[in-house]
């Protein structure tokens, strides 16, 4: 297979370009990576780091922010409440929004593949509770030990209580019949 165009070229080294520098620079003009778009939105780039989060009302230092009471012989020291050098809050929006957007309830997102609970749904239906019959139906393609399928219909069990115990009272009735 032949090689790649311009590879077998020899690379010049050159001696009088200062790589420290062209790194130090570089890395003094990257913005940081801001991960919350509220901040992002909010964020001066011609402000050090520590002037953008004290304007937003943000802790630069968790340590700092957050004293740990210093405890005299197993007794707390009371402070007086107040605080020296109290930082004047200009954009107060980003900590509600922050808050806001926390105080939502998470939805649930985590759920079984329709693949798995048919699996499990027809390991119950014919084998009831015989995890050692269901690894050796023709239906366990993975080969999964009676113990993986165990787990697996505890997931079902767990991720749709609901569904299962539906499930298992529909069962009844055709197990009464047969006998």
């Amino acid at each position: 297979m032949p090689k790649a165009k311009g590879k077998s070229r020899r690379h010049k080294y050159s001696y009088k370009l200062n790589r420290k520098r062209l790194y130090r620079s570089a890395r003094r003009r990257a913005a940081p990576r801001i991960a919350c778009s509220h901040i992002r939105h909010a964020w001066d780039p011609h402000k050090s780091v520590a002037q953008n989060l004290a304007e937003m009302g943000l802790a630069e230092d968790p340590n700092k922010a957050v004293p740990i009471p210093k405890k005299l012989l197993g007794m707390e020291v009371e402070s007086d409440g107040q605080q020296p050098g109290k930082k004047i809050v200009r954009k107060p929006y980003v900590v509600n929004e922050m808050e806001l957007e926390a105080s939502l309830p998470e939805k649930k997102s985590n759920t079984l593949s329709r693949d798995l609970i048919d699996y499990v749904r027809y390991m119950i239906q014919n084998h009831g509770e015989n995890y050692k019959e269901m690894a050796r139906d023709e239906k366990n393609y993975y080969q999964d030990t009676p113990k993986q399928i165990k787990r697996k219909i505890n997931v079902y069990k767990n991720f749709y209580p609901e569904e299962y115990k539906n499930f298992i009272a529909s069962l009844k009735p055709e197990k009464m019949e047969v006998q």
